[in-house]
């Protein structure tokens, strides 16, 4: 049995490195880092044994609020949220077999930058943005029915953008702008 020596330091889990990761990840999308930057910093937090050297990866990035997540989460059934809903800075959708039915239009939204991640098997989506939002649909891979959306002609500077990812099963993704 080896045993550690009572002053070195303690050594770092795969979740902290995972979560490092994460919070490099976004600071190179929200364009806080470069391309250069974040090369440099990932192969720091994949090759650090301490937290010391974790910390260093992370330096200057700014800190993570908890609570600008949120998860929701339904094996069967309807997700819907409408009305004046607060959306938090990164929204989680995960259903089985059920619909999903977002209304963006008349809800609070704080950030600028708005990421919806869906995992969706069966059942469709339909999303609801405001009139002026941006929405960026790249990262959404429909595995059995094609995305629906048109992006209007313009948007006004400083409307909200509104990121999605994820995988459709064999739902159809429908997401339209507000008419008002």
């Amino acid at each position: 049995m080896t045993s550690v020596p009572e002053d070195s330091p303690p050594l770092i889990g795969e979740d902290d490195r995972e979560t490092a990761v994460r919070r490099l990840q976004k600071a190179y999308t929200e364009e806080l880092i470069s391309h250069a930057e974040l090369d440099e910093r990932l192969h720091q937090a994949l090759t650090a044994r301490a937290h010391g050297e974790l910390v260093s990866a992370l330096a200057s990035l700014p800190e993570e609020h908890p609570g600008t997540t949120s998860v929701i989460t339904a094996a069967g059934g309807r997700i819907r949220r409408r009305g004046a809903w607060r959306v938090p800075r990164t929204l989680k959708i995960e259903s089985a077999y059920g619909t999903v039915r977002l209304d963006l239009s008349r809800a609070i939204i704080d950030h600028p930058v708005v990421d919806i991640e869906l995992q969706l098997g069966t059942g469709g989506a339909r999303i609801r943005v405001p009139r002026d939002a941006v929405v960026d649909v790249e990262g959404v891979r429909t595995e059995w029915k094609d995305l629906r959306y048109k992006a209007p002609l313009r948007s006004r500077p400083g409307a909200p953008r509104i990121r999605l990812s994820g995988t459709m099963g064999f739902g159809r993704l429908r997401i339209r702008h507000a008419r008002r």
